[in-house]
């Protein structure tokens, strides 16, 4: 075992031992309020419940899988594509079993104010962080040390991208569901506030925030994260067999990320008059600047014959991720002028409001393609100004915006912790300070899992054009003629793909969400009692709608993302299935950008007047934006940032799958 081998695999250990250091402390801290305990295990049960139906799913799955595997490429792939659905399962495991766990401490801190409660939640959150960062980091490391090939470590990436691609959109269909119901009846037709318990659907709603941004987006980024990764090794091996420094380089890219976001995590600090937002986002940018020392200290302790010509590349990435995400908070922070126009546009209604966000959503893709074309160009022209290969600078600056995720996903995962503590302190009866408090972190949390959103989708769109070089690597092919009926057949064909997934999760939220506002109707109005908050709701009957729907509904659009590429592959050739990468590539980086961003700017906008702008809660304002949100959830919480773990999935599919596409397809223009 080589020594850079050993620091990759030891900084995966560390990464996890710090998780579990974190959790330990997070568990430390205590919550009197028996209420609020209450009303904690409630959102731990359903989320418990949520994801054993998923894993026995996924487990079903990934057994089919496994065998077809097993038939066509061998015992090695279908053991790795084992260890990395296990891997990713675990690390969105953990995150959601602590942050259930976390809310009702930090709501019962917030009694002594934002600088004790913020920690707790952000600490919550970096046990999600650290776990996907150590796991993935020890899967990849052990698989290449024990197969010493990229391809092998290819199936670890399969793994973790096929549960994620359910996972997420199963949690999004499920978070919607809930949020929905909740939304429509509580606040519309009984103008109850956000997390009022006596509504049948809050405990489902927060349930959902745990199942879709905590295991959704965890098992999201381990995807983008991983799959990166192993795109840049799968490069270095194909093209520099002669040097492995060029096929370790990503890892200990990722575990100087690592150690990154540990350095930076000691400056995200708060006071009592202080803004959490700002803490975050100081994290993140110390966490950049360390990165950026550390990733030359690699460079240079690798022996690299062309060291400039990885490290420039995977600045760009890393510009780029900042770019992205400081747009998104451009367009959806609750400060800003898009969200404030779109909150007064609700004084006509809610038709001027759907407009306002549709438009500031399209508008909002310019910058952020931008910074990806930007990053593209200059990761391609700065490796080969330095002699390294263009496509294997490409593929690192999408590691290079990946490396920091320890951080980001801490952030993340900060952002539902916080937003059930607002509802544990709500059901436990808490003082306005104390519940005010909670709602000045939960607004902090919800500009943070926007910018993830957007920082994920831009990290997908470099991780599947460096998937995309690998896959031309591994089937030989060298240019896509537009002229070619199979390229052109193939690219529309990858263009329809992210808007039909996109159709079909909505609609399911669309259905989901009918039956829940007829459940939530039914207990108000059948059930004594239950408006004047004499006895409580039926949550459970809640939760178990949101939980079959979404199960349910995820087969279809699940089923689409792994046999749609093959069959492209299999019947139209190699490069007819390079055009429906290409064409998946492009609509998806554009929907998802438009619909996650529209998306939290209409819940920004409707957050706005529920803090008292232009007649507050319960005004025609309000009502008009509740409208507006709730178009907008589905948008940014389902098809939105499952889209970039659709063409994730889709490009690993036609790599892993591309030898044996390249010997047997029918036709093959």
């Amino acid at each position: 075992m080589a020594w850079q081998e050993l620091v990759a695999l030891i900084s995966g250990v560390v990464s996890v031992a710090l998780a579990a250091y974190l959790y330990k402390w997070v568990m430390a801290q205590v919550n009197e309020n028996k209420t609020m305990a209450e009303f904690s295990s409630a959102i731990q049960e359903g989320a418990a419940a949520y994801l054993r139906r998923l894993f026995q799913a996924l487990g079903l799955l990934a057994a089919v899988i496994t065998i077809i595997l097993l038939v066509t490429l061998g015992w090695r792939t279908a053991l790795a594509y084992i260890i990395g659905s296990t891997c990713s399962a675990l690390a969105g495991y953990a995150g959601m079993y602590v942050s259930t766990r976390a809310n009702a401490r930090v709501a019962w801190a917030a009694r002594s104010g934002l600088k004790k409660a913020f920690p707790v939640g952000f600490y919550a959150g970096a046990v999600m962080g650290f776990s996907v960062v150590g796991l993935a980091l020890i899967g990849m490391t052990i698989l290449y040390i024990i197969f010493r090939d990229p391809n092998i470590v290819l199936g670890f990436s399969f793994g973790a991208s096929s549960l994620a691609l359910l996972a997420k959109a199963g949690g999004g269909i499920y978070t919607k569901t809930a949020d929905i119901g909740a939304d429509l009846v509580g606040k519309v037709e009984f103008s109850l506030a956000e997390d009022d318990p006596r509504n049948p659907a809050v405990i489902a709603d927060n349930v959902g925030d745990n199942v879709g941004d905590v295991a959704g987006m965890g098992a999201d980024i381990f995807d983008s994260y991983v799959a990166s990764v192993v795109a840049v090794m799968i490069l270095g091996y194909e093209l520099y067999q002669n040097n492995t420094a060029y096929v370790i380089y990503p890892l200990l890219l990722c575990a100087a990320g690592m150690f990154s976001s540990f350095l930076g995590m000691l400056f995200v600090r708060t006071g009592e008059g202080n803004d959490p937002g700002g803490a975050l986002n100081t994290g993140t940018i110390a966490t950049t600047i360390f990165f950026a020392l550390l990733t030359l200290g690699v460079v240079f302790a690798l022996d690299l014959d062309k060291p400039w010509g990885v490290f420039w590349p995977t600045i760009a990435g890393l510009l780029a991720g900042i770019i992205i995400g400081f747009t998104t908070d451009y367009f959806t922070d609750i400060d800003q002028k898009s969200v404030q126009n779109t909150a007064n546009a609700a004084k006509t209604g809610p038709a001027i409001v759907i407009l306002q966000g549709f438009s500031y959503g399209l508008l909002s893709i310019v910058p952020s393609i931008i910074g990806i074309c930007a990053a593209t160009v200059a990761a391609y022209f700065l490796a080969q100004h330095f002699g390294v290969a263009g496509t294997y600078g490409v593929s690192v600056a999408a590691v290079g915006m990946l490396a920091i995720t320890g951080m980001i996903i801490s952030a993340d995962a900060y952002g539902p912790i916080v937003d059930n503590a607002k509802g544990c302190a709500e059901a436990g009866h808490e003082d306005e300070e104390t519940i005010r408090v909670c709602d000045r972190l939960d607004a902090a949390g919800n500009t943070a899992k926007a910018i993830t959103k957007g920082f994920a989708i831009g990290a997908a769109a470099l991780t599947v054009l460096a998937l995309f070089a690998a896959y031309a690597e591994t089937v030989g092919v060298d240019i896509l003629d537009l002229r070619d009926p199979g390229v052109i057949v193939g690219l529309f064909l990858g263009g329809m793909m992210p808007p039909l997934f996109s159709a079909l999760t909505i609609l399911s939220v669309g259905r989901n969400a009918f039956k829940m506002v007829e459940e939530i109707r039914r207990q108000f109005r059948e059930v004594p009692g239950l408006v004047e908050g004499k006895v409580k709701p039926d949550s459970k009957r809640c939760v178990d709608i949101a939980t079959r729907g979404a199960l349910r509904e995820l087969v279809l659009p699940g089923a689409l993302a792994l046999i749609v590429p093959l069959l492209v592959g299999l019947i139209l050739g190699k490069y007819a299935l390079g055009g429906f990468l290409g064409g998946s590539i492009i609509t998806g980086i554009i929907f998802a950008l438009f619909m996650a961003n529209a998306g939290g700017l209409w819940d920004n906008a409707k957050k706005f007047i529920e803090d008292g702008a232009h007649g507050g809660p319960g005004s025609e304002a309000h009502k008009a934006a509740v409208v507006g949100d709730t178009v907008g959830d589905p948008f940014k919480d389902t098809a939105g940032p499952s889209l970039n773990t659709l063409i994730t999935v889709m490009s690993l599919v036609a790599t892993v799958f591309g030898p044996l596409i390249a010997k047997i397809a029918l036709f093959g223009f």
